[in-house]
């Protein structure tokens, strides 16, 4: 049977790439932090991008029945949401470039291996 998290991550993933987002990016924090398995970094063109992403994701997310928690739609520049093990930020591209969280995570992802 297919564990949970690898299912979300299939949606979040499936879900991106129908939608058309760019510069998707997974990051597999397994045993490197208790916050998640793992952290999706994705931009879209735009607000009414992000936003169209981000509510797709958490409708598929809700439609297989993982709990899932989302913020930030409002404003749109920088969409977080919560699948539990799987964290996912959608940016406009210049937000994700001011914030640059994937390279702060990649460095967690990368320390500690034996």
């Amino acid at each position: 049977m297919e564990n949970s998290k690898d299912k979300v991550l299939e949606i979040i993933n499936k879900t991106l790439e129908d939608n058309k987002a760019e510069n998707v990016t997974v990051i597999d924090l397994q045993g490197k932090t208790s916050i998640a398995d793992y952290m999706v970094v994705a931009s879209g063109t735009s607000q009414r991008h992000v936003a169209s992403l981000a509510e797709k994701v958490y409708e598929n997310l809700k439609a297989a029945g993982f709990p899932v928690s989302m913020e930030g739609e409002e404003k749109a520049d920088w969409v977080l949401i919560d699948a539990f093990d799987v964290i996912v930020h959608i940016f406009k591209p210049e937000v994700r470039e001011f914030y640059n969280i994937e390279k702060m995570w990649q460095s967690v992802a990368n320390s500690r291996k034996s």
